[in-house]
């Protein structure tokens, strides 16, 4: 019976230390950082609370502006010619998550929903159409942003419901819903959105799941988001050309 409690306290305490390490190392788990292949020349520099958010543009003298949230070890900088070409009426801003592309500070939900709001308000100053595009991690971000400002039009590129329930399928032997710091609830958001959303989901993801898109897209009220499905994984290739063509055929 001693041994018996013995192991069982080993086995208690190995259990502790595991949850322990999830806790303090879950942002390095959750964001990787990469740098910028093409440097912006001429960065949109947003001066936040402790760090320089940089943000690659094209700009244009139109009231139409697209505001791109990239996914997680996306350097956004290499999109920033297709946009540009995919969205030739419109002046493109793509941002660099802190810790990214030479974007100063950590990455964090709270920071993350806060510089994106704060580029929306300085865009708004010169744009009055805007278009938000978020894709996977960015796709998050881009909700939280739809909800609490007005914009045109809202696409999310192999989004999901919530980080909590990516992390209780990937982990579901650990307590993730008490040790996560950044939740990204997407579907608390979803049902306070009133602009035509476009949900993009691939068919064959591994890494989200349809089955937590799917749940993103019954959040919304009806007859706000539309959902549309294409052949590919997590991480295949999605042009903007082909972002365009499907925003041109979505409901308005």
């Amino acid at each position: 019976m001693r041994m018996l409690f013995t192991i069982s306290g080993y086995v208690l305490a190995g259990y502790g230390l595991l949850c322990l390490l999830l806790y303090l190392l879950q942002r390095q788990l959750i964001y990787f950082p990469v740098p910028a292949q093409l440097p912006p020349t001429d960065p949109l520099l947003l001066q936040q609370a402790k760090a320089t958010v940089l943000v690659s543009r094209k700009e244009r003298d139109s009231q139409q502006a697209l505001l791109y949230f990239g996914g997680n070890a996306e350097d956004v900088s290499v999109s920033l010619p297709e946009f540009a070409a995919a969205f030739p009426e419109h002046a493109i801003y793509l941002m660099h998550y802190r810790g990214y592309g030479g974007s100063s500070g950590k990455p964090s939900e709270q920071v993350l929903v806060a510089d994106a709001l704060a580029l929306y308000d300085q865009v708004q100053s010169n744009h009055t159409d805007i278009t938000v595009v978020g894709r996977s991690l960015g796709s998050a971000v881009a909700v939280q942003l739809a909800a609490q400002r007005k914009i045109t039009q809202l696409v999310l590129i192999t989004p999901f419901d919530s980080l909590s329930a990516l992390a209780s399928r990937q982990f579901p032997f650990f307590p993730v819903q008490w040790l996560l710091k950044d939740t990204y609830k997407s579907v608390d958001y979803a049902p306070v959105i009133n602009s035509p959303t476009l949900l993009i989901v691939a068919e064959q993801d591994e890494i989200i799941g349809p089955a937590h898109s799917e749940a993103l897209h019954q959040a919304f009220a009806p007859g706000v988001a539309t959902l549309i499905r294409y052949s590919g994984n997590h991480n295949s290739y999605l042009s903007a050309s082909q972002l365009a063509a499907w925003l041109a055929e979505a409901p308005p």
